[in-house]
């Protein structure tokens, strides 16, 4: 497989044991390379939190092991209920999944750090995550305004619930290239992951790079970019009806999401897409028996505007703003 050679190139190892293949992190543990996504529009505005539920219970029933939420999504009980009826109905056992969660901007503080991982996992019922993140280096008060904590000192508490076994790995999420080598540079345990957008119209191929080069897994946050309709008429392309994707899709029998899909798994990412549609959920994950060639990856990398599906512009004046 491509993404095999490509993993291999920078350090990080796949483990082919079963569907979907893993990425073998710095630390030793193995991610799951597809995601489901939780949260904040899981597909629709009108998704309830019972539709997180049951959309976590088909994830896993369709073969999905790794679910990502955060503290922020308000849905942590929700996606620990998926799971719950998931093992009750002997479908997986704890071990067999991957849980990923996030630490919101105002514990940022190091002390705070794992009292809020402990009350995710109250949330979700479980004790202990595969996987803890920095959601953004950005810090802030319980009021949203800007709070200056160094992502340093949030760093050392991230490191203190790793070594409590509170979270097997930990890693950080929007950090830029500069943000990511202070990290490095400044820390006792290196980030496993980094999580941020990456689809066609914002394919991040220096940020991608740099933390492959630097053996940091990616997770890629909003995958579809605008395939999926964002209710925004300057969309740039690919929307879903688009040609070439088309094209693409029909060689090799399967839907543009899964060809947009493809393509990060391709590029060695491991994609989150979000969605309540039990047969959209199983589609999604239905994207490791086709490989695109160069040719087409060039093609859908050409679709690259550096635009973002996700705009944090009001936070463009708080300290750390990765963007």
């Amino acid at each position: 497989m491509r993404v095999l050679g490509l993993l291999l190139f920078f350090g990080l190892n796949v483990v082919l044991a079963t569907q979907p293949p893993c990425v073998l992190l710095n630390d030793g543990n193995k991610m799951p390379m597809i995601a489901l996504g939780t949260g904040r529009g899981t597909a629709k505005e009108t998704d309830t939190l019972d539709d997180v539920r049951n959309a976590v219970f088909w994830a896993i029933e369709a073969g999905y092991r790794h679910i990502d939420t955060a503290a922020v999504y308000g849905d942590e009980e929700q996606v620990g209920q998926g799971i719950a009826d998931a093992i009750a109905k002997g479908i997986v056992t704890r071990d067999q999944l991957f849980i990923t969660t996030k630490l919101w901007n105002d514990k940022h503080a190091r002390d705070q750090v794992v009292p809020a991982l402990k009350e995710s996992l109250s949330r979700l019922g479980l004790e202990y995550v595969d996987l803890f993140l920095i959601h953004f280096p950005i810090a802030t008060k319980e009021d949203g305004s800007p709070d200056n904590i160094d992502y340093l000192d949030t760093w050392k508490g991230m490191e203190e619930a790793k070594q409590l076994g509170l979270t097997t790995s930990i890693g950080v999420s929007n950090f830029n290239i500069s943000q990511i080598d202070r990290l490095l540079a400044n820390s006792n345990v290196p980030p496993a992951v980094n999580e941020f957008e990456v689809n066609p119209t914002l394919t991040q191929e220096p940020l991608v790079y740099h933390c492959m080069s630097h053996n940091i897994a990616v997770m890629a946050y909003s995958p579809f970019g605008f395939l999926v309709s964002r209710n925004r008429p300057d969309a740039p392309p690919p929307k879903y009806d688009d040609p070439i994707i088309g094209a693409i899709a029909a060689k090799y029998g399967k839907s543009p999401g899964q060809v947009v899909l493809r393509f990060a798994i391709e590029r060695g990412l491991v994609p989150i897409p979000k969605s309540t549609n039990q047969k959209r959920i199983a589609e999604n994950i239905n994207v490791f028996d086709f490989e695109l060639s160069a040719e087409e990856i060039a093609a859908i990398a050409s679709f690259n505007k550096n635009v973002r599906v996700i705009e944090i512009d009001g936070w463009k004046d708080y300290p750390n703003y990765p963007f």
